[in-house]
């Protein structure tokens, strides 16, 4: 597991919170996530686990495609629209995409979180609330004071080049 440290920290920072607290951060995400995606050989261990999540996140490049679509970090306000089709554009799935709402005085959301979704067998799926119940994808994050929910589709969109 150490050995994937630096990758950790370049991919999976905890933007949240400082430096110090980090490993925190892993540990809730194996905890809540990890222990769960154990039950598959692949993914039945903290190594493979975050392991397979670096691989995966390099294999989407969300922001190579993001890029290639003409939407960059911080350089002016997009339509989410235009965004979310960009992204099933370019995957074929859609994907989760959460946002922080306008601050007081402002009329533009923040992008805070796109989840991609994936099966048992690491394939792209669309991600969709599941039938008949809770969706345990559904986890809130606070970041600050304020939570990320769905984007409006209304809104300006700001997408930032990281999260603050």
């Amino acid at each position: 597991f150490q050995d994937l440290l630096s990758d950790m920290r370049h991919y999976w920072p905890d933007v949240l919170h400082s430096s110090l607290n980090r490993t925190q951060f892993w540990k809730h995400e194996w905890d809540k996530h990890g222990t769960c995606a154990a039950t598959l050989e692949v993914l039945n261990s903290q190594k493979k686990y975050f392991g397979k999540a670096i691989e995966l996140y390099q294999h989407v490049d969300l922001n190579g495609c993001l890029l290639k679509a003409g939407i960059k970090p911080s350089s002016s306000y997009y339509k989410m629209p235009a965004i979310k089709e960009a992204l099933i554009r370019f995957y074929g799935v859609t994907p989760k995409i959460q946002c922080l709402p306008p601050e007081e005085g402002e009329k533009a959301q923040t992008i805070g979180q796109i989840e991609f979704c994936f099966t048992k067998e690491l394939q792209l799926v669309n991600c969709t609330v599941l039938e008949g119940g809770s969706n345990p994808m559904q986890a809130h994050l606070k970041l600050g004071t304020s939570e990320l929910s769905v984007c409006n589709d209304t809104l300006p969109t700001y997408y930032p080049s990281e999260v603050q």
